[in-house]
């Protein structure tokens, strides 16, 4: 149990049905906001409190609140999704709110109680599943966060957060569909150290990023890889993904979580799927230039990058400072198109769902 009852407020002025429907048409990812968030705060010596459902709006706050200057903020990102008998699901958003706790614990901030996580997915669903595309891939993102709020100037944690969930209705993050993205391989920027906050969803990692990627994108890429911080040579992940790499041989591999790598709740559930369709899967490094030779060579067959948002993305392409490469025959492989299929189908309900991964809601 939560020990705290949602007060629920529906927004009065709603966007009106026809609106919304024309909205809908052509989301794109990120751009389109539903009626309604969740707000619940935080005080030390009171613990959770205010929990809400209210029409979506801005945030009050002071100017000295401790997010602004010392970036205590987390965050996590989940679909909603229409199943095939019409009703709504979520997928393994049980992980999603253990996450949030160790990201929160790095941060140094409260633990949220996971079963208070759920219940603030499932109040703003309930009120915006209106807002779920009917088009093919379609989704509600949701994007429970949370930051310190307390006004105060110093080095220290927080003693007030607010915690909220935002929603966004969703069409594919990349437009066009499956066709294979391109990469930029950083060797002048990292993403993470060891010992610092790379398998924390905090916003801190993503600013850090932005530059290389818009570097990549200078360079006429979609995204960007990131090599380790200590040697500059073992491939982590991408800005917001993780990397898979399928061999000639039918195996397949995915960079270890050591720290500084985010543990994709995507990832862990390839991992899965693909050794029960009999795949020997290795979590080790794998360096960049192995990954130059192996595709080179033909060893290295496919790469795909996987991710919430995403799903599962195939890499036809890769570029550096050092020169091209492609990867196979430059489109979506077969594995790659599995992975998505199965996932998909088991995200939509067409597909058994042998490791209780979906929340019906």
């Amino acid at each position: 149990m939560t020990g705290l009852t949602f007060t629920v407020e529906p927004n009065a002025q709603p966007v009106s049905a026809q609106d919304r429907a024309t909205l809908l048409e052509n989301p794109g990812f990120g751009k389109v906001f539903t009626d309604h968030m969740v707000v619940i705060r935080y005080t030390e010596g009171t613990g959770w409190h205010d929990a809400k459902v209210t029409a979506r709006g801005p945030i009050s706050l002071d100017p000295s609140a401790a997010v602004l200057h010392y970036a205590q903020e987390i965050f996590e990102g989940m679909k909603a999704y229409k199943l095939a008998d019409g009703a709504t699901a979520l997928f393994r958003p049980q992980a999603n709110a253990r996450r949030f706790n160790a990201s929160a614990d790095r941060m140094a901030m409260p633990q949220l109680p996971e079963e208070l996580f759920l219940e603030s997915v499932r109040q703003l669903v309930a009120i915006d599943k209106d807002w779920i595309p009917a088009a093919e891939g379609g989704a509600l993102y949701l994007r429970p966060f949370m930051f310190a709020s307390e006004a105060f100037l110093g080095v220290r944690p927080a003693h007030e957060y607010l915690y909220m969930v935002i929603a966004s209705s969703v069409g594919a993050y990349f437009k066009g569909g499956a066709k294979a993205v391109s990469i930029w391989v950083s060797e002048d920027y990292t993403r993470a150290a060891p010992g610092g906050t790379g398998a924390a969803k905090c916003g801190g990692n993503y600013a850090a990023s932005l530059i290389a990627q818009k570097q990549a994108i200078e360079k006429g890429c979609d995204q960007v890889a990131f090599l380790d911080a200590a040697e500059k040579k073992w491939i982590e992940e991408l800005g917001g993904m993780n990397l898979f790499f399928v061999f000639a041989d039918g195996t397949m591999k995915t960079p270890p979580l050591t720290g500084t790598i985010l543990p994709g709740i995507t990832r862990d559930a390839i991992l899965t799927l693909a050794r029960d369709q009999g795949l020997t899967v290795s979590e080790a490094p794998y360096s960049f230039a192995d990954w130059r030779r192996d595709a080179e060579s033909g060893a290295l067959v496919e790469t795909f990058a996987c991710g919430t948002a995403a799903v599962v993305t195939p890499v036809g392409t890769v570029r550096s400072a050092g020169g091209d490469f492609t990867i196979g025959t430059g489109g979506p492989g077969q594995t790659t198109q599995r992975m998505h299929t199965a996932l998909t189908a088991i995200q939509r309900g067409t597909a058994p769902d042998a490791h209780d991964w979906v929340l019906r809601l």
